[in-house]
């Protein structure tokens, strides 16, 4: 029969491995703790792509009401977020800071394809997760070689391959002309559409005509389009220079089939300033709800949206649809922070992120879900063709599913 001193000591022995294994439970990095995760952010809330700081405004509403309501797993999210006016050198500036100053746990939803490249192997030699970049650069889907950063939105590539797929059967005989900018944004576009075309690319394409973000007008390439004869535009331009050009194209009176990039059909932010008159009958493919369009006033994920904004960013442009895609790519995070439980480590951040299922955030268009895995990097995959009449966006056909090589 065991001694009370025995048994005592094997309780004892008991209670400090159960203590221990509680407390390994928690796992930590740099940024995480039992009362806060913090979070890094480089936006452009200055410079050739400002429009797009509303993003950075509604991320950081959003993890107010997210702290509002308790947390996550009942830690408070700490949002840290700076400005790099879309210049690469800024951008190196400001991560730089986020890492080593800030020691945030990682940085987020940052926006650019110039930008983030300038910081992709920075981060990844750091092993910081580069997460959900605000770029459909095709780069962001390397987990070989870049394990740190993923993309969110569905690549340029992507959409260029169902841009080119449109045309062959809407406008077979077409004379494309392709405004780009003059980086891996504009060039995944052109390798999108040539992927279709195939042999046919250099028959199509009559002009490849491109600009830099440091200009401060577009019209001489509009006026220099128009002249080469095209019957179709694919423009692939940020906010400020797409409605320089749909306001260039009116008053010219070029009205030749207009493909416009995802990234740059906000009402608010292209298509009223460029005049919406101007802007009728202009092409894109989506993947948002817009919450402007009376089509979505009684649908739920919609529902909690203009909840969330009229409490959390009152009198916001709601025609602006940078809003709910900063809310979907925050509502993203969030899961990917509860999926991490208390193990808050760099690299399970990312395992998670790398993990998720039909995931399905309120302003995605119905039936559109979230998937990654280890190998695939890339979280949205569908679109849906959509035209601009009568002041708003209007989807057409069916969902085309957008994956690399399909």
């Amino acid at each position: 029969m065991p001694s009370k001193k025995l048994t005592l000591l094997a309780v004892t022995a008991l209670t400090v491995l159960a203590s221990q294994s509680a407390f390994a439970q928690k796992k930590y990095d740099t940024g995480a703790s039992d009362t806060d995760i913090k979070i890094g952010n480089v936006e452009a809330y200055s410079g050739p792509a400002s429009a797009y700081g509303v993003i950075g405004k509604t991320e950081e509403a959003y993890f107010r009401m997210v702290n509002d309501q308790g947390g996550i797993n009942g830690r408070k999210i700490d949002w840290i977020s700076y400005d790099d006016g879309y210049s690469p050198p800024k951008t190196v500036e400001q991560t730089r800071k986020l890492i080593e100053s800030d020691e945030v746990l990682l940085v987020f939803n940052a926006l650019g394809t110039p930008t983030q490249s300038a910081v992709q192997k920075y981060q990844n030699a750091k092993k910081v997760p580069q997460l959900f970049v605000a770029t459909g650069a095709s780069k962001w889907n390397d987990p070989k070689n870049f394990p740190w950063t993923m993309g969110y939105q569905p690549s340029y590539r992507v959409e260029a391959r169902i841009f080119a797929k449109y045309l062959m059967k809407a406008r077979p005989n077409a004379k494309v002309a392709v405004f780009y900018q003059n980086d891996d944004f504009g060039r995944d576009y052109i390798a999108g559409l040539k992927d279709v075309f195939a042999d046919k690319a250099s028959s199509i394409i009559v002009a490849e005509e491109s600009y830099e973000t440091s200009e401060p007008s577009v019209d001489s390439h509009i006026v220099k389009l128009k002249g080469t004869g095209a019957d179709v535009l694919v423009d692939i331009a940020t906010p400020k220079f797409a409605a320089q050009a749909i306001k260039k194209m009116a008053e010219l009176q070029w009205k030749p089939m207009h493909l416009l990039t995802n990234v740059s059909i906000s009402i608010g932010a292209v298509m009223k300033p460029a005049g919406l008159e101007a802007s009728e009958g202009i092409l894109s493919a989506g993947y948002l709800k817009d919450a402007s369009d009376p089509q979505w006033k009684d649908d739920a994920g919609m529902k909690k949206f203009m909840t969330f904004v009229g409490k959390y960013m009152p009198g916001a442009n709601l025609s602006d649809l940078n809003l709910a895609y900063g809310y979907s790519a925050a509502q993203t995070m969030e899961q990917v922070l509860k999926q991490a439980g208390n193990n808050l480590t760099r690299e399970n951040v990312m395992k998670q992120a790398a993990n998720l299922k039909d995931f399905a955030p309120d302003t995605l268009l119905p039936g559109i879900t979230i998937n990654t895995s280890a190998t695939d990097f890339a979280p949205i995959e569908q679109l849906k063709m959509t035209q601009f009449k009568n002041g708003k966006w209007d989807f057409f056909g069916d969902l085309i599913s957008a994956e690399i090589g399909g």
